[in-house]
């Protein structure tokens, strides 16, 4: 089982690492000397923004990948970090690095 967990986790995190590395190029400051309309420079400066915010979104993914390595190790995978109920083997399934349970994501 651990071996299957594991797979999803790498799988995981090779997904996020592609995304990050688009992301990141997408969230480079938009040059001021660059030919751009007054409106285009606009939409790029908010395109550039919301990649900011993808990029935090991204590492904050890589980090719960590696605390769920850490479960993991521990022998604590698939347990919830905050009530210690069981967490669904289908979320696992969507999200192999979910620390929480449903009840305890929604704030239950």
């Amino acid at each position: 089982m651990a071996d299957s967990i594991d797979a999803r986790l790498d799988a995981a995190e090779a997904e996020v690492q592609a995304s990050l590395i688009l992301a990141r190029e997408d969230a480079r400051p938009v040059a001021p000397d660059a030919s751009l309309g007054r409106l285009t420079r606009q939409d790029a400066m908010q395109a550039q923004q919301m990649a900011v915010a993808r990029v935090g979104r991204l590492e904050t993914r890589l980090r719960l990948i590696e605390a769920a390595r850490q479960r993991v190790a521990d022998d604590e995978y698939g347990e919830c970090v905050r009530c210690g109920g069981e967490i669904a083997s289908a979320r696992l399934e969507v999200r192999p690095e979910a620390p929480f349970c449903l009840r305890c994501e929604r704030g239950g």
